[in-house]
């Protein structure tokens, strides 16, 4: 092989890799919405929608307020992330209903005595739902919720939920429930 047909093959092979590559850059995204929680245009619009829904909670004062209150402490994940503290409406917990304006719990970070806004959490009691939804389980905007049976490290009876990160982006997506991002070492 010449030094000159050499080369031209080396660039040839180059270019075919790159190509390669390229094609497999552009195939990536098309794989990434077949996942479960991928229906981005539609999570995007719930994060959006709760932000709007929740943008006067930002203080901790105006949760108080409108009847939110500190439950559990800060949660922490079993190894790793933390919800932080749950401001749950009791009475919200207890309609069976799910309202994207009214989540049932705003989720704040402990900073010393500060706190701040880093999400919501939908709570519905399962058999009232159940028995008044055709026993079909909850979904918000396409999210569904998941199944939280009893005996639960909350001492409720059986309940679905959904978290959503509104204030603060989850790397593991915006309906999980733990939170690397998320601590309650700060308190």
């Amino acid at each position: 092989m010449t030094r000159i047909t050499k080369l031209i093959h080396t660039s040839t092979i180059t270019m075919l890799r790159l190509a390669l590559f390229g094609s497999l850059v552009t195939v990536a995204p098309v794989f990434a919405q077949d996942s479960p929680h991928a229906s981005h245009g539609a999570s995007a619009q719930l994060v959006r929608d709760v932000r709007a829904a929740t943008r006067q909670f930002i203080d901790v004062n105006n949760a108080e307020a409108a009847g939110y209150a500190p439950a559990f402490g800060c949660v922490s994940g079993p190894d790793h992330g933390a919800m932080g503290i749950h401001y749950v409406n009791g009475g919200l917990v207890g309609d069976g209903l799910i309202d994207v304006n009214h989540p049932e719990a705003l989720i704040y970070e402990p900073i010393g005595n500060k706190r701040r806004l880093v999400g919501v959490e939908y709570i519905v009691d399962a058999a009232t739902w159940l028995k008044n939804n055709n026993n079909t389980p909850p979904s918000l905007d396409g999210q569904d919720f998941q199944f939280v049976a009893a005996p639960n490290r909350f001492n409720l009876a059986d309940f679905f939920e959904l978290h959503v990160w509104a204030w603060r982006d989850n790397p593991q997506g915006a309906f999980v429930d733990w939170n690397n991002q998320v601590t309650c070492e700060l308190q």
